[in-house]
């Protein structure tokens, strides 16, 4: 099956194909005579089983991992759990942290009303903020490279 084939058979584009083998996540494609990329059928069914990692918030890095504990005849579903237990816990937390920025913002906008619009300062309601601690980030996680025409970003 040729790239293209493959790309319009799994609903991606053929860049991301290109991708995900360099990526280690699709097995070398075999060469035409002309040099095309000819892919084996059950390739589609590797792309969906990505893209369904993706789903549930895998990185392609991780979804590399439960993909190379398979091939060494492992199954991988204990590796899979922990990896969605801590993708649940970072969630969780991530939705701690927009909680607690909607309650702020919340009550920002409620003092907002009483205070006059124009005036000697930049903006009013950012200078009524009362100073607390800094805005706590989101665990680091690797970032997912996207694709955007032929090159990928991060």
């Amino acid at each position: 099956m040729t790239i293209g084939g493959l790309a319009r058979a799994a609903g991606v584009s053929a860049d991301t194909l290109r991708y995900y083998e360099r990526l280690g996540l699709l097995p070398r494609a075999q060469r035409s005579s002309a040099g095309y990329r000819l892919f084996d059928p059950s390739a589609a069914d590797r792309i969906a089983f990505i893209r369904k990692a993706q789903a549930l918030g895998l990185t392609l890095e991780e979804v590399r991992e439960v993909l190379r504990i398979a091939a060494d005849g492992t199954a991988p579903c204990q590796h899979v759990r922990a990896a969605l237990s801590s993708r649940l816990s970072e969630v969780d937390t991530r939705i701690e942290e927009l909680e607690s920025l909607r309650r702020t913002l919340t009550r920002a906008l409620a003092r907002s009303r009483a205070l006059p619009v124009a005036g000697r300062c930049v903006c009013g309601i950012i200078e009524a903020e009362p100073v607390s601690a800094p805005v706590p980030r989101p665990a680091a996680r690797p970032r997912r490279a996207r694709t955007v025409g032929r090159h990928t970003r991060r």
